[in-house]
């Protein structure tokens, strides 16, 4: 397999080009892929097709539902888990009891998907329709018009869609991993647990309940996730941990009406230039967080943490160069270095309009969302308090309401905080058996070392599962680097969606 990224020499594409020498199981798995192509494309497409967004509850039941069938299929005694209203997406569970299996591994991807603007996809792309991209459409792909079911399906096209990287390529990595191994004469040697969650990309509101309604069915020695990306490079990733996550929407008050910026400049305040200076106060031009404790109690990467990062880090120069940057947000340290630290991000700020459509008014209110990431040590809710108490230090009464006319008269500044569910990070130690297993399998299907992380950029509810059922999390992603997740014309390439079944298939098999 041949990877095209960056410029970084043809001696080093030459070595993360090797293919790797193979195992008859997963020459079996391969050939089962191959053999089936034209039904696991139409399948997943199919299931791309279906919009996933939490707001969009009839269609996430057809999604729910959808998987159920997929399940069956595959010979899965498949049901619902619900939770204990009908708020609750449903969970999607499984169960494969193996003779003889010691280990109990749980399998586990998310079928949501975040929203979406379709008026921010290029070329008139419906997100909810995937097409095939022959690459990047911003490193010049163009759109495959001319293919149709049954013809050649080109390993480094892309399927352009809604999750399709995030996350029902993992999806279809655990299920046609188990459906290719059973199917080719072999079987798991660990007790195989299938749950596929429906409310991931809104924090996970009720996994943890899901958890407990459900526990005997999810009892296990290990949880292994299918989300993320591989490395930059294209190789293979183990992740032992990940950051945890809240988001924090800001509304910050002016006058009660939008008003004429002539006639009321330099009396009324502008609720969108104090918000403003506000969330810069939160921050250095160097990208440290001044919030008071911010950086308190966090645990500090491991000297073979340190180790596994260092080797991990090869490719930032080159990431710059794709992504236009002179230089980190801090100056000398990787972007895997970074993940040691919580952050402080402005996911998006709105008051007016702009452009063609802005009227000369100042406006009546500024809305911004914070999105906070947390790292092992910190606790979500505690962040939140230091970001509340930060803004009360810098002159602003904070409320959760629609402020009142005796708060008005009384308060200068007025914003109102509303805290989203969050959770916490968590860390898998590396030196674990079960752990140094799973690189094993993982190694199994590449000839290039696989990259050890001690903790991922992004956020999943790791800590839900380890705190509820106190089994160990591994993440194990497969989709590319450059998917566009959480984005316009998210993608997923073809190659890495056939290597994903071999990798699964692998991991149900460890040692």
């Amino acid at each position: 397999m041949k990877f095209t990224r960056f410029s970084l020499g043809a001696a080093v594409w030459a070595l993360l080009s090797t293919a790797a020498a193979a195992s008859p199981r997963q020459d079996a798995v391969r050939a089962h892929r191959v053999a089936h192509e034209q039904e696991l494309i139409a399948e997943f497409r199919e299931f791309v097709s279906i919009p996933n967004v939490d707001a969009d509850q009839p269609n996430i039941r057809r999604n729910a539902e959808f998987l159920l069938a997929m399940m069956k299929r595959r010979g899965l005694a498949a049901e619902l888990l619900e939770g204990k209203t009908s708020a609750t997406n449903p969970a999607v569970f499984a169960e494969v009891k193996v003779p003889g299996a010691t280990r109990t591994v749980v399998f586990y991807a998310h079928y949501d998907g975040q929203p979406v603007n379709p008026k921010d996809w290029a070329e008139g792309l419906d997100p909810w329709q995937p097409v095939f991209l022959t690459a990047p459409l911003v490193r010049g792909g163009k759109i495959v018009t001319e293919w149709k079911p049954g013809d050649a399906i080109n390993p480094a096209w892309r399927i352009n869609g809604r999750a399709s990287a995030d996350d029902k390529d993992g999806v279809f990595a655990i299920l046609n991993g188990y459906d290719a191994l059973v199917k080719t004469g072999g079987r798991p040697t660990v007790n195989v647990k299938f749950l596929f969650e429906g409310e991931e990309e809104k924090g996970s509101t009720h996994l943890g309940e899901i958890m407990e309604l459900h526990r005997a069915k999810l009892q296990s020695d290990l949880w292994i996730i299918c989300d993320g990306a591989r490395h930059v490079s294209g190789r293979k990733l183990v992740i032992f941990g990940v950051r945890g996550d809240v988001n924090m929407q800001l509304t910050a008050y002016g006058a009660k009406r939008p008003l004429h910026s002539g006639n009321m400049g330099n009396f009324a305040p502008n609720p969108a230039m104090r918000l403003v200076s506000l969330i810069s106060s939160m921050k250095d031009d160097n990208g440290r967080v001044l919030i008071k404790g911010f950086y308190d109690d966090y645990v500090q990467f491991s000297e073979s943490e340190r180790i596994a990062i260092k080797e991990a880090s090869f490719t930032d120069a080159a990431l710059l160069q794709e992504l236009g940057l002179k230089e980190p947000e801090v100056p000398g340290r990787s972007l895997l270095e970074g993940f040691e630290l919580p952050t402080l991000n402005i996911n998006g700020i709105a008051a007016a309009n702009i452009g063609k459509t802005a009227t000369n008014i100042i406006p009546a209110v500024a809305r911004a969302t914070l999105d906070l990431r947390v790292v092992l040590g910190i606790d979500w809710q505690k962040q939140v308090q230091r970001v509340k108490e930060h803004m009360t230090a810098q002159g602003w009464h904070v409320i959760d309401h629609e402020p009142t006319d005796a708060e008005r008269a009384e308060f200068v500044k007025l914003i109102k905080v509303e805290v989203d569910t969050g959770y916490n990070a968590q860390r898998t130690p590396l030196s674990l058996p079960v752990a140094q297993a799973v690189i094993a399998a993982v190694q199994s299907t590449t000839s290039e070392p696989v990259m050890k992380i001690p903790t991922n950029g992004g956020s999943l509810p790791l800590a839900v599962i380890q705190e509820v059922l106190g089994a160990n999390v591994i993440t194990v992603p497969v989709a590319n680097y450059d998917n566009n997740q959480h984005a316009e014309n998210e993608n997923m390439r073809v190659d890495y969606l056939w290597d994903s079944m071999e990798t699964y298939a692998a991991l149900m098999t460890m040692p």
